[in-house]
């Protein structure tokens, strides 16, 4: 019983993420890309950290090192990382922006080998990592002779938002630190928005008073507050104590093909032949990066079945 409401939580947490990017999407026709950001977290914060308050002994960051990992996350995990995202996502379709998102947890394999001294990252580790970026490329389609296009100064924004969460979250468990992860997700959240915020004021980014009328406009701010970041981060942390990392990191590759689908349907945004090729390079550079892990939880998958 419990592996079935495991996989409802994970089908759902696929839906509700692949649903996001569209979201995103639609948000930007109505507020400029930091903005939005920061207005999504402002909210999403808000509830948050009213629902720690009552539900957790540890509700607020204390001491050096609790506060450090509250910063880590503020900075890379929500500023740097939705503020190239949604700026990225302007000029591109939701599933692209999925599709090159979901090279996080190969750049995050890559990232530690760099700061995490005891985690060793094999000849075909590498392989992974570079075909990887490869798909990437592939997706952006650079043409030599403009490689300012808006296309590929995108991938290579949403390219950096990855890079971003790959590195914050390497860097975050290198702090050693007992505060609950919802709270420190509260905090960071807060801080992050608090971020965006001042960087759309030094960007001057125009704010239209007419997108608080505009239905599209607050459906798409709604979602991303409610359904995407307090349910989705709750479905996040639920799975990742029940089925773990490495398992959960499937939800990135489940969520393009949902972001396709629903970008196309909503938005008529249109999929094209490259964009499958290099998520299917992505996808195979995850498995060649993460296989060791991915063996020992099928392994670990196939006993319980046995025991059952």
């Amino acid at each position: 019983m419990t592996r079935y409401r495991n996989g409802g939580l994970f089908l759902t947490l696929c839906l509700i993420w692949g649903t996001t990017f569209v979201a995103i999407s639609a948000g930007l026709l109505h507020f400029p890309p930091v903005l939005l950001a920061a207005f999504r977290y402002d909210l999403a914060a808000v509830l948050l950290l009213a629902y720690v308050y009552h539900t957790e002994t540890a509700w607020r960051p204390r001491g050096r090192n609790e506060w450090a990992e509250v910063a880590v996350g503020a900075v890379f995990l929500i500023a740097a990382y939705h503020a190239f995202l949604f700026t990225g996502q302007q000029y591109t379709t939701a599933a692209t922006a999925a599709i090159v998102v979901s090279l996080t947890p190969i750049l995050s394999a890559g990232f530690s080998r760099v700061f995490v001294p005891e985690y060793s990252l094999t000849p075909i580790g590498v392989g992974g990592l570079l075909l990887g970026v490869a798909g990437v490329v592939v997706i952006a389609r650079p043409d030599p002779a403009n490689l300012l296009s808006s296309d590929v100064v995108a991938t290579g924004l949403i390219f950096c938002a990855a890079s971003a969460m790959a590195l914050g979250s390497v860097l975050s468990r290198r702090i050693e630190s007992s505060l609950p992860t919802l709270t420190m997700q509260a905090w960071a959240m807060l801080g992050g928005a608090i971020l965006m915020h001042a960087v759309s004021a030094s960007i001057g980014e125009p704010i239209d008073v007419s997108a608080w009328t505009h239905p599209e406009a607050i459906g798409s701010l709604a979602f991303l507050v409610i359904v995407s970041s307090v349910l989705g981060f709750f479905l996040y942390f639920t799975l990742l104590e029940n089925l773990g990392p490495v398992e959960l990191n499937m939800v990135s590759y489940v969520a393009p093909a949902i972001a396709a689908v629903v970008g196309w349907l909503y938005l008529g945004d249109e999929i094209y032949l490259s964009t499958v090729f290099g998520f299917v390079l992505i996808a195979v550079g995850f498995v060649l990066t993460k296989r060791r892990f991915i063996a020992r939880e099928l392994s670990t998958l196939k006993t319980e079945q046995t025991a059952d």
